[in-house]
């Protein structure tokens, strides 16, 4: 997926005019790629339009203006973006019960082995990024990502039944994507300018 460019960024003043517009339009763009899987996690799927969002919400609330410090903001954000030959999301665990919070992330250490995105009959078990579980430790949010090979892109072309998997010994779940969920994640994948689209119906409204 295309990276995000100083040309796709809005000066300071023009994003200030739109900023709840654009809040507005982020939050619907998300609802059909936010997947809720049982009653603690949910992931969001990461693309263009998400990725962006969150660089310019960054750059106007440390009111960064030089290009330079855009540039590394940019660079910071684009890790983000899946990558040709994979689907990327960050995944957030979601404890409402605040007394019991502490345990409730205990119990879910070693979340990152039990992550998988299953299609065309195949799991493919999530990739996290390092650095946010330790051994007794798990940061609510974690990015994930999902390399897809031949097989895998086949399926998901072939129009195959996507969804995500948690067999966590203490939290199992499935949730089968629905199919606002699934044309919004999966058709990007095999045409990029759909992303392109997403983003410009984001930020400009068309």
């Amino acid at each position: 997926m295309r990276a995000i460019g100083l040309e796709d960024i809005l000066g300071r003043e023009r994003y200030g005019q739109t900023r709840d517009t654009v809040r507005r339009r982020v939050i619907d763009h998300k609802r059909t790629r936010r997947i809720t899987v049982g009653d603690q996690v949910t992931l969001v799927f990461e693309d263009r339009a998400t990725v962006w969002y969150q660089t310019q919400e960054m750059l106007w609330v440390e009111h960064i203006t030089d290009l330079d410090a855009i540039r590394e903001e940019l660079q910071v954000y684009n890790e983000l973006l899946p990558s040709r030959d994979e689907l990327a999301a960050t995944l957030l665990i979601e404890i409402a019960n605040q007394e019991r919070m502490r345990e409730q992330f205990q119990r879910l250490l070693g979340l990152d082995r039990h992550v998988h995105l299953e299609v065309g009959g195949r799991r493919i078990t999530a990739s996290f990024e390092g650095g946010r579980q330790t051994d007794d430790k798990i940061s609510a949010v974690q990015y994930v990502r999902f390399p897809l090979d031949a097989a895998a892109g086949e399926a998901l072309r072939g129009g195959s039944e996507v969804a995500i998997v948690i067999d966590h010994p203490n939290y199992r779940a499935r949730t089968a994507l629905p199919e606002p969920a699934r044309a919004s994640i999966v058709e990007p994948f095999f045409d990029p300018t759909l992303a392109d689209a997403a983003l410009r119906r984001v930020r400009d409204g068309n």
